[in-house]
Order: C-alpha cells, then sequence, then structure tokens
C-alpha cells in the first residue's frame, strides 16, 4: 500500500473518530414519545455524555491494542482478550471480590484492582498451558485461552447465585457490557495513562512487534529479543484490558475485529497498524454506543456488548472470507527488523 494511501486511511479513521464522537453528543431521545433527533445538550446532560463519548473511544482504543499486541505477541490472529479467557478472568475477578465484601459485610473495592487480578490470572494460565518448547504454542494457546473462558464464566455464574438480588442485577448489567455516564475521574485519567505508555511502548519498539510475526528462532537471529517483547506484550494486553472490563465490562470482539481492520487498510506493519488498530477501536465501540441509541427494544436499549459480538461476529466472518488474514500471512509490507 503506497504511503499516500496509507496516510488517506488514517485521516479517514481520524475523521470517523470525531464523527462518531459528535453523533454520540448529538444524538437525543425524547423521555416521553421516544422519538428520535439531533441536538446538543443542555448544560446539565452534556457532562454525561462527554463522560460517555470519552470512555467509550479510549476503551475502543485500549481493547484494540491489546488484542494486537496479544496476535503479535502468540503468532494468532485469533488471539484477543475475549478468547484468550482474560475478559472472562477479568470479570471474575469483580465477581469474586463482590462475593467476599458481601460475606465480610465490608464496602466493596474499586472494580479495577480485581480485575486486573482476574486478568493478569488467566493470561498467565493460559500462557503457562499453551506453551511447547518454551514458548507459547499459537493452537494450544488459543485452546487454553477457550477453557479459561469457560472456566471463568462458570464461575461467574456460580457466584452470581450466592449474592443479593440487587449486587446480582448490577453485576449482569455490568456483564452484558455497557458505556458508563458517570466515572471517577480516575479511572478515565488510568486508562489514558495506560493507553499512552502501551501504544508509545508499541510505536518506539514497532521492529520487535514484526519480529514476533517470524518464528521464535528467526526473531533471536536477528537480535529482536523475543522473548522480553512478549513479555510486555502480554503485560500491557491485561492492564489495558482489566481497566477497560472495570469500566465497561466485556465488549466481545473488539479486541479481534480493530487489529483485522487495521491491517486491510494499512497493512502488516506495525509502525502503522498501530495507529489504525487505535482508531478502529475508538471507531467501533462508540459506533456501538451510537447505534444503541437508535435501538429502543421497548423495554430500554441494548447494552453495547451484545452490539459488539452480534457485529463482531459476521465482520469477522466476512474479513475471513475476503482473505483478510493475506497481510498477516505476510502479504503487508511488514517492516525489516
Amino acid at each position: 500500500m503506497s504511503r499516500l494511501s496509507v496516510r488517506s486511511a488514517l485521516v479517514l479513521l481520524v475523521v470517523a473518530v470525531i464523527l462518531v464522537g459528535l453523533l454520540r453528543m448529538l444524538i437525543d431521545r425524547n423521555p416521553v414519545t421516544g422519538e428520535l433527533g439531533l441536538a446538543w445538550p443542555d448544560a446539565a446532560w452534556s457532562s454525561f455524555r462527554v463522560t460517555a463519548v470519552t470512555v467509550s473511544l479510549l476503551s475502543g482504543a485500549a481493547l484494540g491494542l491489546a488484542g494486537m499486541l496479544l496476535q503479535a505477541a502468540l503468532r494468532n490472529p485469533l488471539a484477543s482478550p475475549s478468547v484468550l479467557g482474560v475478559s472472562s478472568g477479568a470479570g471474575l475477578g469483580v465477581m469474586l471480590a463482590l462475593f467476599i465484601a458481601h460475606q465480610l459485610g465490608v464496602a466493596e473495592p474499586p472494580w479495577g484492582v480485581p480485575a486486573l487480578f482476574g486478568a493478569a490470572v488467566a493470561v498467565l494460565v493460559v500462557v503457562l498451558l499453551g506453551r511447547r518448547d518454551g514458548w507459547p504454542d499459537p493452537v494450544s494457546t488459543i485452546l487454553a485461552g477457550v477453557i479459561v473462558a469457560t472456566m471463568a464464566g462458570a464461575g461467574m455464574v456460580l457466584l452470581q447465585g450466592l449474592v443479593p438480588d440487587g449486587l446480582r442485577g448490577r453485576f449482569l448489567s455490568w456483564a452484558l457490557g455497557t458505556i458508563p455516564e458517570i466515572v471517577p475521574s480516575g479511572a478515565i485519567v488510568a486508562i489514558a495513562t495506560v493507553l499512552a505508555i502501551a501504544a508509545l511502548w508499541s510505536l518506539v519498539g514497532h521492529g520487535r512487534l514484526d519480529a514476533l510475526l517470524v518464528d521464535h528462532a528467526t526473531a533471536e537471529a536477528v537480535g529482536a529479543a523475543p522473548g522480553g517483547a512478549r513479555l510486555w506484550c502480554l503485560i500491557f494486553a491485561g492492564v489495558l484490558t482489566a481497566i477497560t472490563v472495570s469500566l465497561c465490562g466485556p465488549l466481545g470482539f473488539v479486541g479481534l475485529i480493530a487489529p483485522h481492520l487495521g491491517r486491510l487498510l494499512v497493512g502488516a506493519a506495525h509502525l502503522k497498524l498501530i495507529l489504525a488498530t487505535i482508531l478502529c477501536g475508538a471507531v467501533l465501540v462508540c459506533g456501538a454506543d451510537v447505534l444503541r441509541q437508535l435501538i429502543d427494544v421497548g423495554s430500554g436499549r441494548l447494552p453495547v456488548g451484545v452490539l459488539t459480538t452480534l457485529g463482531g461476529g459476521p465482520v469477522f466472518l466476512w474479513m475471513l472470507r475476503r482473505g483478510g488474514g493475506s497481510a498477516w500471512r505476510g502479504g503487508g509490507d511488514v517492516a525489516s527488523v
């Protein structure tokens, strides 16, 4: 792909981010008649919409980057926070913390702490179970991730039956995926900071990420130190996923779809792919939140996580049908190390 076309793709993605953000700010539904309209919110409501836009953009960007880092670290185009059990592990950590706090009669902790712990445990278990010859095997890692995700999901269901209805209702609403309109400023600063650090590390070390796409021996031969790069990819992916899950709950397919859309637009070289993936993730989540405002199913609006899952599955199948993995297999202009 030529330099001009790559630049054009990135510009179009930036424009798309701005458009979905503006639409989320402008879409308004009359609470009495249910009629849709476009209007800038009153001062009393604008802060809520600004928070929703900010959280959706940051969360989408974080999940997209997390998925890209996992796919590079494991050399597997199917790797993502949800497929590898990271999202489910974070959810189980939150549910376990709520259950313990209820049993002890103490105040529940900030959800980000148990989410981070659960995500870290899930990553550790998946990597250990998926190792072959000392390094994660792509197929074994995916199978281990499916098992961990299934077991973590079963654990969440079990714990939901052991807590009061009110707490269970809050958790179920969160577990379906939601974009909150009231968030502590510290949480927004945290996800923005981690996202910035992870993106900067990825951009500075884009050559190391490119080297991860080849086999381990070849990467070592060119001095890319793949072991350390893989470890940092897993750490950043786990932290990004944990913070996002603690804020919005699990948002399926975002971490899987965003990197593939990025590769279709700019190729496989990580210097360009990092920016494209971050922007694609932001558009996917904020766009899903916009779509959510337009759909009224009578009893309320659909959770964002339901829309990302319903939309992400067919999109991924369409990309597979059109040969979207060609860039991953080397069809893209992967930078030399």
